[in-house]
């Protein structure tokens, strides 16, 4: 074991320490896997009807299921190949036809959310580098240069509400994309950004998620890291899930929901160290079986204004299926990651 992994380790068994006591709990291997058979058809139903429907690209109704499809396969179960296929390519499509734009540093709808997330999604399908990512790259590089980190542009929470988000998906996209001759300015951007987020303090869910993932990903000190898994362990609610504001309204942001419960539960694990039979993953776990619907999902209320007009994927839950498939994504993650093969 690493020292970081015993820093994150002595950290998160303090705070569960001062945590809601609760009876440990193990959620059964067989349980889990039948909720994420019952979401996987659900996710890529709505992900088809938005690549029906439309030609950009759509972080919830796109980029998030693969990223909980291609989880998914990885650890065995069978998805629709040939239609993530067709979705890799449409997202390959839609920042091809922003290529020149993007060399000259301008983006797209959603700026730098949409392309960082567009990134995201064709890395967990496995595509390569090629002209394209270099410029969506080169855009990243030249988005906010003047800034120590990278500003939404859109207010649209969860999921586009914050710079800790905008900031992790940007920087995702140049480590995971930046080309050899673009090496040197990332460096420097990473060290930016880096000293960003260890001054600035998180102030909700999304924010201390995506400061976590940030943290980890601009390659900050050990203990920071640790330090910000712990701070959102600590959040962790007396019915196992986490809520997506601390106060405030609407009242349904201030109490549990699959999106909070789901991108808490990657973020501790993929990016903090937990491991998925810590006792507050598990009783994470048990929260998300409770609250998945019979059809799949997870309904989520959303607190968005409409930015375009109404239409419908196939995924349930009418007005609110956006953020509900955002969140059946976290949370079939999630899922995912405590499945054992």
């Amino acid at each position: 074991m690493t020292r970081y992994h015993w820093l994150v380790l002595g950290l998160l068994i303090g705070a569960a320490s001062s945590a809601t006591a609760a009876d440990p709990i193990t959620v059964e291997q067989p349980r889990i896997r039948a909720a994420i058979e019952k979401s996987l058809p659900l996710l890529t139903k709505g992900a088809v009807g938005h690549r029906e429907s439309r030609t950009c690209f759509a972080c919830h109704s796109q980029g998030l299921p693969v990223l909980a499809l291609t989880a998914a396969k990885r650890k065995g179960f069978a998805i629709d190949d040939e239609e993530l296929k067709k979705q890799l390519a449409h997202t390959a499509k839609f920042l091809a036809g922003n290529r020149e734009n993007y060399l000259k540093g301008q983006g797209q709808g959603g700026q730098a959310d949409t392309a960082g997330y567009a990134l995201w999604t064709l890395a967990a399908g496995g595509c390569s580098p090629d002209e394209t990512t270099g410029a969506v790259a080169e855009y990243l590089l030249q988005r906010h240069q003047e800034r120590d980190h990278w500003g939404n542009t859109s207010k649209r929470p969860p999921t586009e509400a914050t710079p800790f988000t905008t900031t992790y998906v940007a920087l995702y996209g140049l480590n995971t994309f930046g080309t050899t001759e673009q090496a040197e300015r990332i460096a420097k951007r990473k060290q930016q950004t880096r000293e960003w987020l260890l001054k600035t303090p998180a102030q909700d869910n999304e924010e201390r998620v995506f400061r976590l993932w940030g943290l980890e990903a601009a390659a900050a000190p050990a203990e920071e890291i640790a330090a910000a898994a712990k701070e959102l362990m600590a959040k962790q609610r007396a019915d196992g899930g986490w809520a997506q504001l601390d106060s405030g309204e609407p009242a349904s942001a201030i109490e549990s929901d699959a999106y909070a419960t789901g991108t808490a539960l990657v973020a501790l694990h993929e990016a903090g160290g937990m491991a998925t039979s810590d006792a507050a993953f598990q009783r994470g776990l048990a929260y998300l079986l409770k609250e998945q619907q019979d059809d799949g999902s997870w309904r989520v209320t959303t607190r968005s204004k409409p930015i375009q007009a109404y239409f419908e994927t196939g995924f349930p839950h009418g007005k609110d299926q956006f953020i509900s498939t955002a969140a059946s994504s976290w949370a079939t993650w999630a899922l995912v990651l405590a499945y054992e093969q």
